[in-house]
């Protein structure tokens, strides 16, 4: 088979890292995560990484690059992108591509939008709107001017909701009149795109499943040395769902059993979210999964598509 890029997209828990781990396996490739939290180093958990078993068996990339006291941007993660794909090609490699960060993954076909530049001031009166009021608040200003940005954006995602307001504040225009380049015919095309998609009721429950399974596993601990650590964490990192509904909890503001449930029904928003975005991406290839689907069964209908 020759060398190529695939980039596997989806909604959260939806399967798309399995399916990754063995195309992977099976065509000799390397594997690129999209994803904005799983950047962070010791956040391993609530990200859902890999295993440590998985990273040896196989090449992983953008896993661990920054500190959870670090903040992590789309520049910076396209700037890694890049290098990571020139190292794995001069390998002779293919690449696989898998994640559910929607905004890096268009970033990564389409390139950085061409907005305005930031404005400190803008920024400062909105971080002191927050304090004074609430976060949810400010969410509430970006629906009643960008409704279609504040659909995809999540509640808790103050970096974004911020520069969308701001780019609002400065151009008395939706950040989403800026991102038109999204809507059209994708340029980079060296990329082969499969999406997994599943029915929502599924998809609801492998994301109930795998919060209850975080916990099992030690999410709470996993927080509580986060905390700990001599430099606190970025808001971007403490803001990431199951951290910040989980650090509340520490702080004795909500119990474990209201935390995990708030935990489910964040990350079923996030779903959705995603779902709206990936209406935009075009030329994918959707693979329809059902629930009783194993990746043994989804991966030659896969490897068919590429």
């Amino acid at each position: 088979m020759d060398k190529q890029r695939i980039l596997i997209l989806g909604v959260t828990a939806g399967g798309k890292a399995k399916l990754a781990f063995e195309l992977a396996k099976k065509i000799d490739a390397e594997i690129i995560s999209i994803d904005s939290m799983k950047v962070y180093r010791r956040m391993d958990i609530g990200t859902a990484k890999p295993s440590k078993e998985q990273q040896k068996q196989l090449n992983y990339h953008l896993i661990d690059v920054v500190e959870p006291s670090e903040s992590f941007s789309v520049d910076v993660f396209l700037q890694l992108m890049n290098n990571a794909v020139e190292k794995i090609e001069a390998k002779g490699k293919s690449i696989i591509a898998v994640g559910g960060s929607a905004m890096y993954i268009k970033a990564m076909l389409f390139g950085l939008f061409d907005g305005p530049g930031t404005n400190e001031q803008i920024r400062t009166q909105l971080k002191e709107q927050i304090a004074q009021t609430s976060l949810g608040e400010l969410h509430k200003q970006l629906t009643a001017v960008d409704p279609q940005a504040a659909e995809r954006i999540h509640a808790n995602d103050e970096k974004r909701i911020i520069r969308a307001l701001e780019v609002y504040r400065l151009t008395g225009k939706p950040i989403s009149n800026f991102q038109q380049q999204f809507d059209k015919p994708q340029p980079n095309d060296k990329w082969k795109l499969l999406g997994l998609a599943r029915e929502k009721t599924d998809a609801s429950s492998r994301i109930n499943a795998r919060v209850k399974k975080m916990f099992e596993l030690g999410l709470v601990d996993e927080v509580k040395n986060l905390l700990a650590e001599e430099k606190p964490m970025s808001k971007q990192a403490a803001s990431a769902i199951g951290y910040a509904e989980t650090i509340e909890h520490l702080k004795g503001n909500e119990t474990l059993e209201k935390t995990i449930e708030q935990i489910k029904i964040n990350t079923r928003k996030f779903a959705k979210a995603q779902r709206t975005w990936f209406k935009t991406f075009k030329n994918v290839n959707w693979l329809e999964v059902q629930q009783d689907d194993k990746v043994e069964n989804i991966l030659p209908r896969a490897m068919e598509l590429i």
